[in-house]
């Protein structure tokens, strides 16, 4: 991403430049591990940021080689060694089910930055546990896609709803407004969510 020619067109918009001189934001790239990301986006969802740490932590020490796990060693453990680290039945059979469309090539991680975004998201979503928000995170933060807006995301409405006084429940109408930082929503969801002074 052209940072500089991002940042130039978000200014043009006069709510959202006040962001761009509050904080300093990087823009994300192409991650060198994408199943590590996807594990770690399956262990954390409904969780929150401390509890999912603790647990992803403690998920990865269970596994010899910690710095390169791959779908086979998921698949080998059995249900008790992967309840004892916190992980609840549901999540566990949402790991497996990641791992199984690996090692079958129904998915091939390898492939996904070559396809447009609708195509990952079509691809994930295949697989039992990731839904669309889980895929549009991993087009922001792990494939470094430039125009993604996630209107499922509830913090993402939550700052448009306070910086342009909609109704947070309304998603035609932010929808409609993510489009005029269209091409480069991914930075101005960035700087949303850091709007939110989430620690």
């Amino acid at each position: 991403m052209d940072i500089v020619a991002a940042k130039k067109h978000l200014q043009k918009d006069p709510l959202i430049k006040p962001l761009l001189q509050r904080y300093s934001i990087e823009a994300k790239g192409l991650s060198q591990d994408l199943f590590r990301d996807l594990l770690k986006s399956i262990i954390g969802q409904q969780l929150s940021v401390k509890a999912a740490s603790t647990i992803i932590n403690r998920f990865i020490d269970l596994f010899p080689d910690q710095k390169n796990i791959k779908p086979e060693d998921i698949l080998a453990r059995d249900e008790g060694s992967l309840r004892s680290v916190g992980l609840s039945r549901q999540k566990i059979s949402y790991l497996r089910s990641l791992s199984e469309f690996i090692v079958s090539e129904k998915i091939i991680l390898a492939t996904l930055p070559d396809l447009p975004d609708e195509q990952v998201i079509f691809h994930l979503t295949q697989v039992k546990g990731i839904g669309r928000w889980t895929a549009e995170m991993m087009l922001i933060f792990s494939l470094g896609r430039e125009d993604v807006f996630s209107v499922g995301d509830l913090g993402l409405r939550t700052a448009v709803s306070r910086i342009y006084g909609v109704d947070r429940e309304d998603k035609i109408k932010i929808e409609k407004i993510s489009q005029t930082w269209s091409p480069y929503r991914s930075l101005a969801s960035l700087y949303l969510w850091q709007s939110l002074d989430n620690k």
